[in-house]
């Protein structure tokens, strides 16, 4: 049952841009069907992708279309502000499937790239990427379940704000480990003084000076050092040289090295 006739004041205006609305829709279809058409003849991966992005396009604009014309609808003895929260409702469905596909696509994004993330920083900050933008589909999801069952609407911008302290943490960590290996800085995990005391114990060795190590990327750690040794020939240092070499690559991951072999030639003697 409908309550008596609205007054003029609660007339429903045409909304601008209604019948745009159901032609796009209808554009979206046509599309889509052509995609999965040329798509199946092709064997096209992409245009068959594509397609689905133009149903779940058309799928929203029909959702927004239905919403209009409910929120249209005169009241009822149940519903006596009508249908009119109809669009914010289209709204709040719209969000949510757009995140949970987001979600679904981050996710296997995400598993696939975790392994090679604690390896190199390139991909980890792919990475951070996609694991941000997962958390972001899972806190819309929150927020759109929250506001429809319960009518909360402070957990949106409470997740927001979380999610942006998060992604500023994270972001920090992969900006400061980007800055110091384009400084050049001395890889975190390496103690010099613990490898300086590690090579002096090598038969020969009386000293490392002048030292330098560098990260050129993730993998790859530079060496380079004066190694003051014992009166040798040339010849002999070469075993000394495979002897250190086998050292810093076992002990401290080092793939590149250049040493400079010499017997109480420099002047000053620091580690540095």
């Amino acid at each position: 049952m409908t309550l008596p006739r609205e007054s003029a004041h609660t007339q429903h205006p045409e909304i601008p841009g209604e019948k745009n609305l159901f032609l796009a829709m209808g554009l979206n279809f046509i599309i889509t069907i052509a995609q999965v058409v040329g798509g199946v003849l092709s064997g096209s991966l992409s245009l068959l992708s594509d397609a689905l992005h133009n149903f779940s396009d058309g799928i929203a604009i029909l959702v927004s279309y239905v919403a209009i014309r409910l929120s249209r609808r005169p009241r009822t003895l149940k519903h006596t502000f009508g249908f009119k929260r109809a669009e914010i409702l289209a709204a709040v469905i719209n969000v949510l499937a757009v995140a949970v596909v987001g979600l679904i696509a981050n996710l296997i994004g995400t598993v696939l790239l975790r392994k090679g993330s604690h390896s190199n920083l390139n991909i980890r900050a792919t990475y951070f990427h996609l694991l941000s933008d997962t958390v972001a589909s899972l806190a819309i999801i929150i927020g759109a379940v929250c506001i429809m069952l319960f009518d909360v609407t402070w957990v949106d911008p409470a997740l927001t704000i979380l999610i942006a302290l998060y992604i500023m943490k994270e972001t920090y960590d992969i900006v400061k480990e980007s800055v110091d290996v384009l400084m050049m800085s001395a890889p975190a995990d390496i103690d010099i003084t613990v490898l300086q005391q590690t090579l002096e114990r090598i038969p020969g060795v009386r000293n490392i000076h002048h030292v330098h190590i560098w990260r050129l990327n993730d993998s790859d750690v530079h060496f380079e050092a004066h190694i003051d040794v014992d009166d040798l020939p040339v010849s002999g240092t070469t075993a000394l040289r495979t002897e250190i070499e086998r050292c810093l690559h076992s002990r401290f991951d080092i793939n590149h090295t250049t040493l400079q072999f010499e017997c109480d030639s420099c002047r000053t003697k620091g580690l540095l």
